[in-house]
C-alpha cells in the first residue's frame, strides 16, 4: 500500500447510527477521484465513539463493495482483547492492513510494555495475513512510539509491522524512520509532505483533507518525482482552509456539500456540528474538479 490514502469519515443520523449507503457512496468517490487506498475507522471515521458490534459493521460494508486489498482500518483501543478482537475481525474480512494506536489510558508505559502489547496483538492474529501499522498521535494518545521501538517491532515481526501513520507533524521523525528502515512505510499525516516524498522516502500520505482535494493529491503523487511547486501550494493552501475549522465536522460538512445529502452533517459528541460562522469560513474553497465517475 503506498500513496494518497483518505482517512474517511463516517456518516451518522441524528440518533448516531451508521448510514450504509451514504458510507460506501463516498468510499467509492474518494477511490474515483484518485485515491490509491482508504483509511476506515480512524479518527477522521469517529471510531473511538463506536462500540465493537458497530465498528465491525462498518468494516464490513467496505469489505463488501470494496478491494480490501485497498482497505486499512483503524482498530487500536486501549483495551487489548478488543484491539485483537477487532484486528482478527479485519484479517478476517480481508482487510490489507490494521492501523493500531497504542494502549492511550495507561501513560506513561515503558518501550518493553509497549513491545509486549503490540506483539499479543501479533500472536492473536495467528495465520491471518493482515499487517499492522503502527499509529502515532502524540497529541492523543500523550506517547510518542520511538524509533527504538518501531525498530524493535519490525525486526522481530517483519512481516506483520510494516509501516506508520504518523499525525503528530513532526517530519524530523518521519525522515528518521524513513532513512533507518527503507523498507518500512511511512506516511506523514499531511498531503503537503508529497512535495518531498520522493528524496525522504515516504510511502505516501494518510489525510482527511484529502476526502476534498484527492484528484490534485493524487496528481502531485504522480509527479512526486518532479513535484509541481504552484500545485503542491495550492494543496497546501486548500488543506490549511479547511483545517483552520474543526477537522472531522468540516470534512463532513464538505462532503455534504457535494452529495447534497444532509445525513453527513451530524457527528458525534463530543464533536459539535460547524455553525454557520464555521461553515461560511470554508466558502472561499476553490473548486477542485471532480475526476468522471466510471459506471
Amino acid at each position: 500500500m503506498q500513496g494518497i490514502i483518505a482517512a474517511v469519515p463516517t456518516p451518522v443520523d441524528g440518533d448516531g447510527t451508521p448510514q450504509h449507503a451514504a458510507f460506501v457512496e463516498h468510499c467509492l468517490y474518494a477511490l474515483a477521484q484518485g485515491c490509491d487506498g482508504l483509511n476506515i475507522l480512524g479518527s477522521t471515521g469517529e471510531a473511538n465513539s463506536f462500540d465493537t458490534a458497530t465498528r465491525k459493521d462498518i468494516m464490513r460494508w467496505a469489505a463488501e463493495a470494496l478491494d480490501p486489498e485497498r482497505l486499512m482500518v483503524g482498530t487500536g483501543t486501549p483495551s487489548l482483547a478488543e484491539t485483537c478482537a477487532l484486528t482478527c475481525h479485519a484479517g478476517a474480512l480481508g482487510y490489507a492492513v490494521a492501523l493500531v494506536l497504542p494502549p492511550y489510558y495507561y501513560a506513561p508505559v515503558t518501550d518493553d510494555g509497549l513491545f509486549e502489547w503490540y506483539a499479543a496483538v501479533h500472536r492473536a492474529l495467528g495465520r491471518r495475513k493482515i499487517r499492522i501499522y503502527l499509529y502515532n498521535y502524540p497529541q492523543m494518545t500523550g506517547m510518542t512510539l520511538s524509533q527504538d521501538l518501531i525498530e524493535r517491532l519490525h525486526r522481530a515481526f517483519p512481516d506483520r509491522f510494516t509501516g506508520i501513520k504518523d499525525s503528530s507533524g513532526d517530519l524530523d521523525y518521519c525522515r528518521a524512520l524513513a532513512k533507518a528502515l527503507p523498507e518500512f512505510r511511512v506516511f506523514p499525516s499531511s498531503e503537503t509532505s508529497i512535495g518531498e516524498a520522493a528524496d525522504a522516502g515516504f510511502a505516501g500520505c494518510i489525510s482527511a483533507t484529502v476526502n476534498y482535494s484527492a484528484s490534485l493529491c493524487a496528481q502531485l503523487w504522480a509527479t512526486r518525482d518532479a513535484p509541481d511547486a504552484a500545485l503542491l501550494e495550492r494543496v497546501g493552501k486548500i488543506r490549511a482552509l479547511i483545517a483552520s475549522q474543526p477537522l472531522i465536522p468540516s470534512i463532513k460538512h464538505l462532503v455534504a456539500q457535494r452529495t447534497g445529502d444532509p445525513v453527513w452533517d451530524h457527528v458525534l459528541p463530543p464533536f459539535m456540528p460547524l455553525s454557520a460562522k464555521q461553515a461560511a469560513a470554508l466558502v472561499p474553497l476553490e473548486p477542485v474538479r471532480a475526476v468522471e465517475m466510471a459506471g
